[in-house]
């Protein structure tokens, strides 16, 4: 009986840490929404969102973790043709 529940844990606990490494969601940089999707390789940053949204700001005008984010949200958003 505690080998199967030990078994069931442990599937359970894969389970969730796959589904946070494939699995995030990202704010529409236009209207604001919060929309999941699944990322198209793994990372454990969950929620995406663009410093930039629909400014004219350029990116040499963010700072360094703005910057980082922005890359983010290219990588895993826009390149991937989901903030359209």
């Amino acid at each position: 009986m505690k080998h199967k529940l030990l078994i069931f844990g442990i599937s359970i606990f894969l389970f969730l840490v796959i589904g946070r490494l494939f699995c995030g969601v990202f704010i529409h940089d236009e209207f604001g929404d919060k929309i999941f999707f699944f990322k198209h390789k793994p990372t454990w940053k969950w929620k995406f969102y663009s410093p930039q949204g629909m400014s004219d700001t350029k990116f040499e005008e963010f700072n360094s973790e703005q910057q980082i984010e922005q890359k983010y949200f290219n990588e895993y958003v826009t390149q991937q043709g989901l903030s359209r």
